[in-house]
């Protein structure tokens, strides 16, 4: 994702910048709301991530701006002040998630993946090689053989599948599938990687999940080269 982070403490900004270009996603950064205003002129952008207070203003006045000219853009306001006034207003303003500082990077990750998933068009159908994940019908598929899933099941592989060729932490996959910011010592992600592994990587098919040691795990189709899908 291309995201515009408006954070005017330096220290926050490249915490933040430093942990979404880790993960693959391309960052600009804005101190102020005329900074900002710049970017978005500019360019389009699939997240806004905007603190409210800033040197020329409140933060939700940029998101308010958006929304009056019809932008959609998914927005995360997050502020230093845990007033609940200030987050209703925040999401009356247009804001589609609201987070208090200080925040772990796991939680923002999360909440801007399921953000930006909910206010896109996401495809129903996911393919990846001779696999189908079909989300409307919470059906999976591979060549001929139709596969069982519990419903985490579904949840593990659906996020893996629309993340097709990207490398996904285990504190990624447990922050975006079961909402766990604060637990890196369990072992539930390894444990359904293996129960998907099972069933989705037969005895008879190429593998498609695959471990890359001491990173993650990734879903793709290896077996016509580089970059297959």
């Amino acid at each position: 994702m291309r995201v515009l982070l408006v954070e005017d403490e330096p220290k926050i900004a490249g915490f933040v910048a430093r942990g979404l270009t880790e993960e693959g996603h391309l960052v600009d950064i804005a101190g102020d709301l005329a900074s900002a205003r710049a970017w978005l002129a500019a360019g389009a952008y699939e997240v806004l991530i905007v603190d409210r207070m800033l040197p020329d203003g409140d933060g939700l006045t940029l998101v308010r701006e958006r929304r009056d000219l019809g932008d959609r853009t998914p927005a995360m306001c997050v502020t230093a002040r845990d007033r609940v006034g200030e987050r209703v207003e925040g999401l009356l303003g247009g804001a589609d998630d609201y987070l208090v500082k200080p925040f772990a990077f796991e939680e923002l990750l999360a909440r801007i993946t399921a953000i930006a998933r909910r206010t896109t068009d996401s495809a129903t159908r996911v393919m990846v090689g001779d696999l189908v994940v079909d989300v409307d019908r919470h059906r999976v598929v591979r060549g001929s053989r139709e596969i069982s899933l519990t419903a985490q099941e579904f949840s593990l592989l659906r996020y893996l599948a629309e993340n097709t060729g990207h490398v996904l932490s285990r504190s990624r996959l447990l922050a975006s599938v079961w909402q766990t910011f604060h637990d890196p010592g369990t072992n539930v992600v390894d444990v359904y990687i293996g129960y998907l592994r099972r069933k989705i990587d037969g005895e008879a098919d190429p593998p498609l999940l695959h471990t890359v040691r001491g990173v993650g795990y990734v879903l793709e189709d290896r077996s016509a080269g580089p970059g297959a899908r």
